[in-house]
């Protein structure tokens, strides 16, 4: 199954591997999962854009994809950063964590936050962007 119209406007993969912050790019390119994408590679990258585009709906991600494992700032530590945001940005945001724990707690305390709707293992792929759209 393709998907054939944009799911998204704007799409953020937040991910401190290169390779895995292209893959994700790739697909949700092919896949014309969303418009544009906004790749960072850490989670204070991630913070600052958000607080940067705060007034700016348009430059806002509709979706977040955030790893768990990264240095400086994991995603547990962003999504505590990310509660101080103003509530235009957490209203808009869906964020799904995407990561490569295979750690049956890192998906439960992920799924306790009110802000992420979802916890999937890398990598992305077809059939998991079709999940979310389903959301």
């Amino acid at each position: 199954m393709e998907i054939n119209n944009f799911s998204y406007h704007k799409v953020m993969v937040v991910d401190d591997a290169k390779i895995d912050r292209f893959l994700a790019e790739k697909v949700i390119s092919k896949y014309s999962f969303a418009e544009e994408v906004v790749s960072v590679e850490s989670a204070i990258s991630a913070l600052d854009y958000l607080s940067t585009n705060t007034g700016d709906e348009e430059a806002l991600p509709d979706l977040i994809f955030l790893d768990i494992n990264m240095p400086e700032m994991n995603g547990f530590e962003f999504l505590a950063e990310y509660n101080k945001l103003p509530e235009n940005i957490k209203k808009k945001c869906i964020i799904i964590m995407l990561s490569s724990s295979l750690h049956p707690e890192d998906k439960e305390l992920a799924l306790q936050s009110p802000y992420v709707c979802q916890f999937l293992n890398k990598p992305l792929t077809e059939q998991k962007l079709i999940e979310i759209t389903s959301i």
